[in-house]
Parts: C-alpha cells; sequence; structure tokens
C-alpha cells in the first residue's frame, strides 16, 4: 500500500473544509451525486468523440445504497473511472478540478452534454459526516488496474490496487456518530428529493439491510433486465352456471396464466428530463400545472407561465409561474429555485429576479450564474444583473403578447397581478415602457381599458357634451372650449367603490366614468404616469364638481344668497380651514358632499405612506376640503329660507357629517356626537 500526505498548502485547511465548507451538512449527498453525473457525462462525451464504446446493453445509472447496520453511504456510478495518477491528482490534491482539465480538452466536442463540476472540493464534503472515506475505482482506459483509496478524515490516506471489476467509481462514507440519519433510506430518500430531483442521470436508492421487495407479475411483461425468483401458474377460473334444460355446468370465465415472482423493478427517484428542459412547443398546459403542484406543493393553478429559454449571450432556462393570489393574507413572496445544469442550488434565490416580481414562483436553471465555492449563494455581478433584466423582459413581453391575442384572458388575470405590474413601472424604466401601453384600468362599470383607450373615450364623451351645447356657449365659453381641448384629458378615479358609492351614483346618473385603483401603490403610480405621459390628469371623483353633474349654472341673483348661506354653515362648523359651496345639482336625493382637491389628497397619502404625523383619515376639515352643499335638496332649501333658526346649527353639522361618512368613516367621536344629535333631531320631528 503507499501512503503519503495530502498535498495542501495548510495544516488548517482540512478542519476548515471539514466544518465550515457547507451551511448545510446534507449537502455532500448533491455534491457526491454531482460529481458522479459528471463521471458520466464525461465518458458521453469521450463516446461522441469516438474515444469509448458503451455496451450496448449497458444503461447508465447512479447508485445510492444505505446500510443502518454498517452506517454507511455509498455512492456508485458506471462513469468514467479514474487511474492512479487520476487519484493522486484529483483527490489528493484539494481543490484541483478534474472538470477544469476535462472541459479544456473536450470544449470543441459535444457541447450539448454539460460538465457541472466547478470546483474540487466537492468531494471533500463527505469529511462533514463521515470519519472515514473510501474509493474504488477502475478507469474506462484499457488495460486499467482498480484503485483503492481510503482517508479516516485527517491528513493522512492510503492508496492502493483494490478489487472493483467493474468500470466506474464507488465512495463509501463511514458516518460518524452524529450524522447516522444519513444511512436510512427515508433521510436520504428526502435529502436526494431536495438536491437531485432533476439529475440529467438515473439515480437509485436502496437499503443493503432490507430484504429484497418481490412483486408478481404476467410473464408477457418480463423484462430482460428482471431477476425471476419463482415461476407461477395461476389456474383458470371457472364458474358454475344454470343450462336451459336446469342442470349445472363448470365454465371457465378466465383462462389460466403464467405468472413470475421477480425482484422488485427499481425506480428512479429523479426525472431526467425536466419540463424547461423541452421546448415550450413540447409542452401542454397541463403539463406545466402537473409540474408546478410538483415543485411548489400548491394546490391552486398558476395564472399563467413564462417558459424561458436562451442560449446566447448567456445560457438560461426555466419556468416562471404566476400564482393565484387568493386573499390580503397569502404569501406574495415567492419563491425562485436555482438549478446548474439540473443540479438544485439553493431556494428563493432573489438576485436574478426583478425585486418587483418576487411573486413570482418558478425554477431557473443556468450554467452561467457565477456560484461561491459552497454553490449556495450568486455574486452580485454584470451576469446576475443581465439576467434580472432578461427575465423583466420576458415578463414584458408575455404581457403584452397576452393583451394582444388573449384580452379575455389577461383582463381575466389582471387584478392578482396589477399591483406589481404597476410597481415594476415605477421601479424599472425599461419595463415600464414595454408594458405602458398594456397595464389595465377597470371602471365603475367593471370594464377594462387600457389608458389610450381611456383617453379616447373621454375626449369622445367630451365632444357629444360640447356638440349638444354648441348653442349656449358664450364667446368666453368658446375660449374655454379652446383651452380645454389643448389641456390635459381628465381621468376619474375610485379608490374604494363602496366607501365613495354616492360619489359613483352621482357619476353614474351623470352619465360620467371613472376608473377604480384600490391598492396603495396606485397613488404613486398616476403620479409617475402623469408625468411620463404628459398628457394626462387623474383626479378623484370626489376632488371637485364637475359641470356634467350640475342641472344648471347659479343665477346672479341667487349667487348672494348662496354667498351668504356658506358663510353661516361655515360660522356654524368653526372650521376656518373648511370650504363651503352650494350648487345645482342633477341629484336632488343628495344633501351634501364632501370634495378635497387632488394635490391635498395626494399629499396627505404621501405624508401617511411615510408615517408622518396628522394624517388619519378619518379626521376632516384639512386644507383643500370643499362641503358642497345641494341647492335642489329640501333640506338645503329650508337652510335658505331661514325657517328652523333654532336648529340651522345642528342641520349644518348633520349635513357636514353625513357628506362626510360618504367620503370616509368618522372618528369614533364624531361618531357619537352625530348619533346622539340624530336622536335629538328625531324627537324635535314628533
Amino acid at each position: 500500500m503507499k501512503k503519503g500526505s495530502l498535498s495542501i498548502n495548510s495544516e488548517n485547511i482540512f478542519p476548515i473544509i471539514k466544518k465550515w465548507l457547507y451551511s448545510d451538512h446534507d449537502i455532500f449527498v448533491r455534491e457526491l451525486i454531482s460529481n458522479a453525473t459528471d463521471a458520466i457525462t464525461k465518458l458521453k462525451k469521450l463516446s461522441l468523440a469516438g474515444e469509448f464504446t458503451k455496451p450496448q446493453d449497458e444503461k447508465y445509472k447512479i447508485e445510492v445504497e444505505v446500510s443502518p447496520k454498517q452506517k454507511i453511504i455509498r455512492f456508485s456510478d458506471n462513469g468514467i473511472g479514474m487511474t492512479e495518477e487520476e487519484v493522486e491528482k484529483y483527490i489528493n490534491q484539494i481543490a484541483f478540478s478534474g472538470a477544469v482539465d476535462f472541459i479544456e480538452k473536450y470544449k470543441d466536442k459535444a457541447n450539448e452534454e454539460q460538465i457541472i463540476g466547478h470546483f474540487g472540493l466537492g468531494f471533500y464534503s463527505a469529511f462533514m459526516v463521515a470519519d472515514k472515506v473510501s474509493i474504488d475505482t477502475l478507469s474506462y482506459k484499457e488495460g486499467s488496474k482498480p484503485v483503492h483509496w481510503e482517508s479516516d478524515g485527517g491528513l493522512e490516506f492510503e492508496m492502493g490496487d483494490g478489487e472493483k471489476s467493474t468500470r466506474g467509481t464507488t465512495v463509501t462514507l463511514y458516518l460518524n456518530e452524529n450524522c447516522h440519519e444519513f444511512a436510512n433510506e427515508f433521510r436520504v430518500k428526502e435529502v436526494l428529493n431536495k438536491y437531485c430531483s432533476f439529475m440529467p442521470e438515473e439515480i437509485f436508492l436502496k437499503d443493503i439491510d432490507a430484504d429484497a421487495a418481490t412483486q408478481i407479475i404476467e410473464s408477457s411483461e418480463l423484462l430482460d433486465s428482471d431477476t425471476v425468483i419463482e415461476n407461477i401458474i395461476e389456474p383458470a377460473k371457472t364458474e358454475e352456471k344454470e343450462k336451459e334444460d336446469g342442470t349445472k355446468e363448470v365454465v371457465e370465465v378466465e383462462p389460466a396464466k403464467e405468472k413470475v415472482k421477480i425482484v422488485k423493478r427499481p425506480v428512479p427517484i429523479n426525472d431526467i428530463h425536466p419540463l424547461w428542459t423541452k421546448h415550450p412547443n413540447e409542452c401542454s398546459n397541463e403539463e406545466y400545472i402537473e409540474f408546478y403542484r410538483k415543485v411548489f406543493m400548491d394546490y391552486k393553478e398558476p395564472l399563467f407561465w413564462i417558459h424561458l429559454n436562451m442560449d446566447y449571450p448567456f445560457n438560461l432556462k426555466g419556468i416562471l409561474y404566476f400564482p393565484k393570489i387568493n386573499s390580503e393574507y397569502d404569501s406574495i413572496e415567492g419563491t425562485i429555485k436555482l438549478y446548474n445544469n439540473q443540479v438544485f442550488i439553493a431556494d428563493n434565490i432573489k438576485e436574478v429576479i426583478p425585486e418587483f416580481l418576487l411573486l413570482l414562483k418558478g425554477v431557473i436553471d443556468s450554467a452561467d450564474i457565477p456560484l461561491n465555492v459552497s454553490r449556495s449563494a450568486l455574486q452580485n455581478d454584470g451576469s446576475v444583473r443581465k439576467i434580472s433584466e432578461y427575465i423583466a423582459k420576458k415578463v414584458a413581453d408575455k404581457l403584452s403578447g397576452m393583451c394582444k391575442t388573449e384580452r379575455d384572458k389577461y383582463e381575466k388575470y389582471w387584478d392578482d397581478i396589477a399591483p406589481f405590474i404597476k410597481y415594476g413601472y415605477l421601479k424599472d424604466e425599461k419595463f415600464g415602457k414595454k408594458v405602458e401601453d398594456y397595464i389595465l384600468f377597470k371602471n365603475i362599470n367593471d370594464k377594462y381599458l387600457t389608458l389610450n383607450e381611456l383617453v379616447e373615450e373621454s375626449k369622445s364623451g367630451e365632444s357629444e357634451n360640447e356638440k349638444d351645447s354648441v348653442d349656449k356657449k358664450s364667446d368666453t365659453a368658446e375660449s374655454k372650449k379652446e383651452d380645454k381641448e389643448e389641456s390635459k384629458t381628465d381621468i376619474f378615479y375610485v379608490n374604494d367603490v363602496k366607501e365613495q358609492s354616492q360619489y359613483v351614483n352621482i357619476f353614474k346618473s351623470a352619465g360620467k366614468d371613472a376608473v377604480v385603483l384600490p391598492h396603495s401603490i396606485d397613488v404613486p403610480f398616476i403620479s409617475t404616469l402623469e408625468m411620463k405621459r404628459g398628457d394626462v390628469k387623474f383626479l378623484r371623483i370626489d376632488s371637485d364638481v364637475s359641470d356634467d353633474m350640475r342641472s344648471e349654472d347659479i343665477s346672479e341673483e341667487s349667487k348672494k344668497a348662496y354667498d351668504e348661506l356658506c358663510e353661516k354653515v361655515k360660522s356654524a362648523l368653526h372650521n376656518d380651514k373648511l370650504k363651503v359651496s352650494v350648487q345645482l345639482l342633477k341629484n336632488d336625493e343628495i344633501s351634501s358632499v364632501i370634495t378635497v382637491s387632488e394635490e391635498s389628497r395626494r399629499m396627505q397619502e404621501m405624508m401617511k405612506q411615510y408615517g408622518m404625523m396628522g394624517m388619519d383619515p378619518s379626521m376632516f376639515g384639512g386644507e383643500g376640503e370643499t362641503l358642497v352643499l345641494n341647492a335642489n335638496h329640501p333640506l338645503v332649501k329650508e337652510l335658505l329660507s331661514d325657517s328652523h333658526k333654532e336648529y340651522f346649527d345642528m342641520i349644518c353639522e348633520q349635513l357636514y357629517d353625513m357628506a362626510s361618512i360618504s367620503h370616509s368613516p368618522l372618528s369614533p367621536e364624531r361618531m357619537s356626537a352625530f348619533i346622539k344629535r340624530s336622536n335629538e333631531l328625531m324627537l324635535k320631528l314628533k
């Protein structure tokens, strides 16, 4: 036996590798399976290059065996194998990667087969869980001798002739007392499912201490690879039947069958052709949904998905899903599983996904994503940024394509994805430019429109109104019309349809339209949209009383009386900041409404979002607020007639609170006062 010392620069490096190389101890399974996969991939490349011929009846495979009794776990492959010189070079010299040499030598031959290995440290992850590790290997090279190598987990090794008779490599780990869990079949299967579910070579798991599981099948189903334990003749099935003459006879209802008892066929634990490796044209909707449920354990169907398939300027494959968010309590943070040549690297990789798309669930497989030595974190470099930009572009392309060709589906999904797309519009200028024309707005009649469609609809409505009232317009009005045509298009919106139902009803009765913007992202979104577009202005429907909501203009003789009423109401409410206005509204069922200027409201929203004090939405009377009294309503007419002087202040307060309630909830103190006042007024009417 040849003896020697591992060639390393520092005596302290091995304990560091042993204990701190990887954050998760179960990672050794992935590393050793990756090495075995590389060994098979190398042999395939040699075969394609004409340097090796595989026996026709042989199947490439990786076997993982556990023994709870012996406290070992073993990894075997029928790949390229190693000579003694290669073991010396790639095992005894830590961090010297065999993959690097091989890729350089065969980089122009059969490049479709990818080598997983990046580092020479993967093998040494075995020492995190094992006191002793042995290697038995036989090279594919003609005339090679089997090699046996073992180390007790220190800096010493032994290497000499081995007994392996078949090509490939077997690595045996003699587990330390803290890691006996990895000699359990179910624990190892759990780890294999975590890291190796989509490895490109078939992986089989076996408990070598357990009795061979058997099954009985028909002889016609027998395969060449099956091991027959016993031949079984299953007798024919018979049944006693009554003949027409009343006598009975036994008839055969099912013939005899030849069956065999075999050792249960091994089933690979992995799918060597995952969905993302296929061309999108080869995948059905059912396969995409099944894959989603299998990988993410989500019983809800995804809204839609994007299949990534790129070879230049970087290699990237994968599938991204937009999940269904059922309620505000659902998690809106998705999961991106990162793979490197079908080898699982890490969960929840945020660096490769734009911030506004973190709700996505999916898998990304790329050999070009740079990893650190542990393969568990991404380096923040240009390649990652380019991939992130590519994903944003693909999402934008998917959205625009759906809007153009599958508008019904697009509208169906829009409410779920709207906040994230709007956030992307704010965060990513390139993304925003691509999706701007495909952002939808749902109006108060549940119809979906793009911004361009809204502008056209608004201009059409303005033209009709101008045509109907052309005779009434003076020269001054005509001048205003020209100014209006040159100004921005007003787009009215609603935050909460229920809370602002009174205003919605006013708009509907006036034949006006408004869009529903219920999310907190909407205020900064429309502000940015106004700035970028320059031709639109968003106004909440309670920001002002428009011409379409008035039944007529106030006459000069009435104006003086209305101005006096406004001053009296303002005095009764003891609120110097509040503006009071009297208008003749078309809907005479509404006594009063509150309007708040758009500028004031957005300032309040911005201050509230940044946590500034004094921005309680239930507190009114701030800058920009106007109480509009409807002169067509009987209650306001009573105030004008001055017939109930003794109740004037109470009626004013009641009108103000009723208008406020339809605007937003009252504070607890104000609500209590409103209820008390309502009771008093009803008693006075008794």
